[in-house]
This record gives structure tokens, sequence and C-alpha cells, in this order.
């Protein structure tokens, strides 16, 4: 089966008509090609409960995947059997679920942060500067509107974040004026794409119908706009977009390659050290919640795991004893011959 069969296409269509994220569709079309695939190209509306079963014990049995990836490929199969072929699986499917890894979220130092920001310049570290400064993921900064920025209130609105929910977050003082001058060499592009008719900007659901003068407004424009203009396969125009994820994880790629810090460090770890470093500086568990737009706070819990991991929160007895460190003494032999 081809990613352009009709039926791949329906599964797009039903995705697209509940407003899901493109990247969510993306997910969705490859894991129901896998599904359909190692069952040697049955028909979805011919197979059932067993067969999802075998195929996710097949990703943690024989795959080993992760928790979070057969948990992706189950929602795929959830979704096509519920909105697609409108036949529901039982709610509880009795398949090998993959093995948790519990992991603590990898977290720079302030000072490390400091020597990454360093590296950057431009748009890569005024993004940058905000996923440290107000805790956004790169997705929720990337899509910022003009009308999201309310430097009056020192606050970013974060509109359909993940859960489809929205919530406000503060604005770095230190982030004010860089924003200001940033968004006006953004203004003189939109100007200049205004003399050329080229200033319509794409709206999520149904806004541009409700609001048709919206998408050429200032208010409406991407704060972080591509440099060029690029083509919409939905909507079959060209526009100009946002700025595309992939370059911005380069530029931080390289910023901590230069700046010799931990190499595992990507966008998120800097959401992951504005939690950690808030926490750190005393702020309530449910204030950093709120800023990070966690629907349970036991997700937001995982921090003061860190925090009480550190440095900070236990002293070593090592520490206690007075002796002096013979690494520090050249009067005394780190190697003896005494049996």
């Amino acid at each position: 089966m081809s990613s352009g069969s009709p039926f791949l296409q329906s599964v797009r269509e039903a995705v697209r008509v509940r407003h899901y994220a493109r990247s969510t569709e993306k997910a969705y079309v490859f894991w129901i090609e896998k599904f359909i695939r190692f069952h040697n190209m049955q028909h979805p509306k011919d197979m059932g409960d067993s067969e999802v079963v075998g195929f996710l014990t097949h990703l943690a049995v024989d795959k080993k995947v992760a928790p979070s990836t057969q948990k992706q490929a189950y929602s795929a199969l959830v979704f096509l059997y519920r909105h697609v072929l409108e036949k529901p699986l039982s709610e509880e499917l009795e398949a090998v679920r993959a093995k948790e890894r519990k992991r603590v979220p990898l977290v720079l130092t302030i000072n490390e942060v400091r020597k990454v920001l360093n590296e950057l310049d431009g748009v890569s570290w005024l993004v940058a500067s905000i996923l440290y400064g107000s805790g956004l993921r790169l997705m929720e900064c990337l899509r910022l509107r003009v009308k999201d920025i309310d430097f009056g209130r020192r606050c970013l609105v974060v509109r359909q974040g993940k859960g489809h929910k929205d919530r406000v977050v503060t604005l770095p003082d230190r982030l004010r004026e860089p924003l200001r001058a940033h968004l006006a060499q953004r203004r003189a592009v939109f100007d200049l794409d205004k003399q050329r008719n080229q200033h319509s900007v794409y709206l999520p659901y149904a806004l541009k119908r409700k609001y048709p003068n919206a998408p050429t407004t200032w208010q409406w424009q991407y704060v972080f706009a591509a440099r060029l203009q690029s083509y919409d396969k939905r909507d079959r125009v060209t526009r100009r977009h946002h700025v595309h994820a992939s370059s911005i994880q380069k530029a931080l790629k390289y910023a901590i390659g230069r700046a010799e810090v931990n190499p595992l460090a990507s966008c998120h770890t800097l959401r992951h050290s504005f939690a950690t470093h808030l926490l750190e500086g005393g702020a309530d568990i449910r204030t950093i919640q709120e800023q990070l737009g966690h629907a349970n706070v036991q997700t937001t819990m995982i921090y003061t795991h860190i925090v009480k991991r550190g440095g900070l929160a236990v002293r070593s007895p090592l520490d206690w004893l007075d002796a002096p460190s013979p690494m520090s003494s050249p009067h005394r032999p780190l190697v003896t011959n005494d049996a």
C-alpha cells in the first residue's frame, strides 16, 4: 500500500477534520501503514483486536521500542478503528507492554545555558532565549503571532498548545527590547510582502472564514517568519510560514558543540532547565505547572527529583573530613607499595 492510497488519504482527511497537528497526521499514517504491512497487506476492516495486539506485541518484543513509541502506534490504531472504520477496539487490549524506562530529564546549569546562548545570534538566539526564559516548547514558540506578545503585561499567550490548551507565560524583561527590535524588522518584511500582495498568512480551523480580513493583517503574522515563502500543499497557496523547526534545532546543536556542554542537550533541554531553575529559585510547583502547561501536577513533579539529586540536596560525608587530599600534596604518593 502506497502512502498515496485512497484509504490512507481517508485517514488524513479524518485527522484534518478534527484539527490535529500535521505531525500527528504524519505519525498516524506512518503507523497505520506499518500495521497493514505487518499483516501482509490485509485491509484493516478485516482485522480487529487480535491483529492489533499482535502488532503492538511485535513492537515491544521484536523491535524493542520505547513505551512512548508503542503508545503512539496504539493511539493511531485506536483512531483508525474509531473514527475511520467506525469499529472501535476493546478498551483494554492485552498486548505486551514496552518496558518502562525511568529517566530524569537532562538539565543544563545556569552557566551552561549562558555559554550556549552566547554561541547563538539573531533569530536562533531569540527563540532559544524564549524557550529558556518562558519555558515554551519549540513549536509553541515558532507559532507565536504578533498579537500573542503583550509588552504591557509582560507576557506571552500560547495558543493551542499541547492538548489544545491556551496559557499565559512570563515574558522575561531582558527580551522586551530584543523582541521589539525583531518585530520592527519583521514589520518591514511584512510591508514589502504587502506591496507585492503576498502578505496573507495561514489561519487554523475556520478562522479564515470567520475573519476574512485577518490573514492579511499585521497582528496575525508569525513573529518568527521564514526567510522565503513556501507552497502549502493543503491549501495550495504560496505564503510566508513560520521558521522551520529544523533550522533552530540545527543552530542550537552547533551552539551546544561550540559551548562544549552535554552533547545530548536539545531545544527541549532549555524547557527542562527553565523549570528546574525556577524550582531551585523557590518557585511554587503549581506556578511552574501553569507556566509549562502540564495537565497533571505529577508531570511537573519530575523536576523535584532533579533538584533532590542535585548538589544542593545532599552533602557527601567525604566533605565532613578534615584530612587534606593527596591530590593537593606533592609530598604524598598516590600509589604505595604496601601489601
